[in-house]
């Protein structure tokens, strides 16, 4: 058994002991704390989150299920561990990133099922492809849209989504308990404190791929070096994420800025100095349209 623990990637693991450590102190603080509370259990939200990502990408253990069982408490409760695993590690196929149907995190329409949707519906996802609409309605959206896949394979019997969502009832629950018997915090405050972390996270998705003829040239590098990189663990530099997905997030910088040319070169430039930059230029204007802009029109 030790043998799959042996390589242990350290900084992870404290990294992870410092998020619940956060996470719980935050719920535990006295009312007259609440507004310390809400920031402490947003970013150890959004930084579990960020975790579970390393996670399900083979980090800090040789071992998948010790792995998955450093983050079995669903601290961001929409989402089950098994789920996030197969529909992320599916959108890693470069070759169908922003496709409508097969990449699983594309937030493009096919414009021919664009252009049947009610005009409330296309109202809320031009606005949700602004930064502002993305922080606002972003984490609805996602879930919603999320909910309305797995419930399709459900009802289709599929075993592994079945799993999935069986295995989230006590990752639930864990959360719910402690909330319930040991936390100060009042629940519309936790509640707040969970969406606004997905808000955060949905920075870090908003412009993480593009469309783009080549798909080498559909990822972003977002250069980055503050605490939203911090919280995302570097997956800011996504490009080199997603060519070396095996690789501990607190190595990415050293490999982006050892061949900053090689990775601007692979992705054809599609590159921002900044979040500060993104917010400036994308928090009230589109970024993209919502119908992929290369898919076949009706």
């Amino acid at each position: 058994m030790f043998e799959r623990f042996r390589g242990a990637e350290w900084p992870t693991l404290g990294l992870l002991a410092a998020c619940y450590g956060l996470w719980a102190l935050g719920t535990v603080l006295p009312v007259a704390w609440l507004p310390l509370a809400v920031v402490l259990v947003t970013l150890s939200t959004a930084l579990h989150s960020s975790l579970t990502h390393e996670m399900l990408h083979g980090h800090p253990f040789r071992s998948r299920f010790w792995n998955a069982a450093l983050v079995f408490p669903a601290l961001s409760v929409v989402t089950p561990y098994l789920r996030f695993k197969d529909t992320h590690l599916a959108h890693h196929r470069d070759s169908i990133l922003t496709d409508p149907y097969d990449d699983p995190e594309s937030n493009y329409f096919d414009p021919a099922i664009w252009t049947r949707l009610p005009r409330w519906l296309q109202g809320v996802l031009r606005l949700n492809n602004t930064l502002a609409g993305r922080l606002l309605l972003g984490p609805v959206v996602g879930t919603v849209a999320f909910l309305h896949g797995d419930l399709k394979l459900l009802a289709r019997g599929e075993a592994r989504a079945w799993l999935g969502w069986a295995l989230h009832v006590p990752a639930v629950a864990v959360v719910a308990w402690w909330m319930a018997s040991q936390a100060q915090m009042p629940l519309w405050a936790w509640g707040l404190s969970v969406y606004a972390a997905l808000s955060i996270l949905k920075i870090r998705t908003f412009l993480e791929h593009r469309a783009h003829e080549d798909a080498a040239g559909r990822t972003v590098v977002i250069e980055d070096k503050g605490l939203l990189a911090l919280l995302f663990l570097n997956n800011n530099l996504h490009v080199v994420h997603h060519m070396h997905a095996t690789v501990p997030w607190y190595r990415l910088p050293q490999l982006y800025y050892a061949n900053r040319a090689r990775y601007l070169s692979r992705n054809r430039g599609y590159r921002y100095a900044s979040y500060a930059e993104i917010f400036r230029r994308y928090f009230w204007r589109a970024k993209d349209p919502v119908p992929h802009p290369l898919w076949p029109k009706p």
